[in-house]
């Protein structure tokens, strides 16, 4: 028996990287895991195969978070599949990519957060869990300064978690708690591939200050742990610590 048998997660942006790592995990502990991605369908049914080759039970649904009806429909896809909502990890970001305009970091990182958060709450019942994923140079962006490149991308998603927080009230009304999980940047990322990209070395340098950067599947198993971590709503935890950002 696993500690997550018949409970259902979202796991937004989970084709690759974090959000794969994290669905598998929270697979193999029982949960019945929707596949989210916005474009590469491929990836995202990989996931799910070997998800299923591992016996665990996953389906993937396409969507973008920046449409709202995608959004709705995502949200009740766990429902229409499995039976229920119980777990919705907000792991989706992004901002650095080109061709999206100008507001895509804020629509996506902020916007869109609050959007899957209410469109899932909705549909969930007391005793879930929300888990919003973010960086320690978003988290402290208002006190530490990062790099160029990524300082867009930081505060937009800064703004998404002082969004989400001012729906904790709402959220406890519910019966429905809230985690911020914080990392440094982490290897093999997307985010980690373009800011190195945009200024190289940046990833060397962030290695060097913090002594260690966590890898994909590292980081996932952290977010996967504060699924069922008994910490109060509104709580953050800093993977691996975040000394450097709160002296």
């Amino acid at each position: 028996m696993g500690v997550l048998d018949s409970k259902t997660a979202i796991v937004t942006g989970s084709s690759r990287g974090i959000g794969a790592a994290t669905a598998k995990v929270l697979a193999g502990e029982g949960a019945a895991v929707v596949v989210n991605y916005r474009q590469k369908a491929p990836r995202a049914n990989k996931v799910v195969a070997e998800i299923e080759a591992a016996g665990g039970r996953a389906i993937a649904v396409g969507g973008d978070l920046t449409n709202e009806a995608d959004v709705d429909a995502l949200a009740q896809a766990a429902v229409d599949a499995f039976g229920s909502l119980d777990i919705l990890v907000l792991n989706a970001s992004g901002g650095m990519e080109s061709g999206l305009g100008e507001d895509y970091a804020l629509r996506l990182n902020r916007d869109a957060q609050v959007s899957m958060l209410k469109a899932a709450a909705e549909r969930m019942k007391p005793g879930s869990r929300v888990v919003f994923v973010t960086s320690h140079q978003a988290h402290f962006i208002d006190s530490v300064q990062t790099m160029d490149a990524y300082e867009p991308v930081a505060r937009s998603k800064r703004a998404g978690e002082t969004a989400l927080r001012e729906l904790v009230p709402w959220l406890e009304e519910k019966g429905i708690t809230f985690v911020v999980v914080s990392g440094d940047m982490i290897e093999g990322t997307i985010t980690a591939t373009l800011l190195e990209r945009a200024a190289p070395g940046a990833i060397e340098s962030r290695r060097e200050a913090a002594g260690k950067l966590y890898s994909v599947e590292e980081f996932g198993a952290e977010v996967a742990k504060m699924v069922t971590a008994d910490v109060p709503t509104g709580h953050t935890e800093y993977v691996g610590g975040a000394g450097h950002f709160q002296a």
